[in-house]
Order: structure tokens, then C-alpha cells, then sequence
């Protein structure tokens, strides 16, 4: 059995790395545990910790191919945060200037969701927890 624990990173290539590493820290409130420019990629990399715990790497690479994400395409559909109140967490985006969708129910679980996107159109998600 390969006996998986947990999921260790997620790595998002920023088409301006500036503009992305702002967006993660000071918009969505992430920690900047590390960055490291990479000379022989032409690229940074910084690694990202949400609530103390390293889970984002962020990259940048010249002239990255723009990726599909809407309508539905094949492949990672999106990155969904837990939050503990949405209503609070979509205040502050909108206030930062950050567009959300109208917040909506699951079905399965009837907890509140919303999506936004993040400053190269990745699709992101707010989903509340108890």
C-alpha cells in the first residue's frame, strides 16, 4: 500500500510573480516561509504557509502558456480553502478588490461556498467549516 498521508504542497505558476506573491500574502493572508531565485530556470520560487503549515509553492517562468480553466477542463479544477466564516472572509476580499460569486449551499453537506480567482484566473474557493 503506498499509505499517503497527506497532501504536501501545491505548486502554482504565477504569470507575474510579483503580482501573485502579493495577491497569496497580503490578500488571502498567507506567510512567506521562503524564497529562492532559481538562475538556471530564470525563476523564483517562494514557499507558503497557511496557518503555520507549508502548503503552497509559488513559481514564476518566462513566458508561461496561459492554462484553461474555464468552461470546465480537464485537470485540476480547483483550490478550496476552509474558512470560518464566510460572509467575513468574502468582505475582505471584496474589500481588497477581489470579485466573489454570490455565496451558495452544498447540497451534500449544506455548508457555504463561494468561488474567486486569483490574479491569473485560477479558480479558488472559500468553503466554511464548523
Amino acid at each position: 500500500m503506498l499509505n499517503l498521508r497527506r497532501i504536501h504542497h501545491i505548486a502554482i505558476i504565477a504569470s507575474d510573480y510579483e503580482v501573485s506573491k502579493k495577491f497569496y500574502c497580503e490578500v488571502l493572508g498567507l506567510t512567506l516561509l521562503s524564497e529562492v531565485y532559481r538562475e538556471a530556470r530564470d525563476s523564483w520560487m517562494a514557499n507558503l504557509a497557511i496557518d503555520g503549515h507549508y502548503q503552497i509553492e509559488l513559481f514564476s517562468f518566462p513566458s508561461p502558456p496561459a492554462r484553461v480553466s474555464r468552461p470546465e477542463a480537464c485537470g485540476l479544477r480547483h483550490l478550496a480553502f476552509s474558512v470560518e466564516n464566510i460572509e467575513q472572509s468574502v468582505a475582505h476580499l471584496l474589500a481588497a478588490g477581489v470579485a466573489c460569486e454570490p455565496v451558495r449551499i452544498d447540497e451534500h453537506t449544506g455548508k457555504k461556498f463561494t468561488f474567486f480567482a486569483d490574479p491569473d484566473n485560477l479558480p479558488l474557493e472559500l468553503y466554511e467549516i464548523d
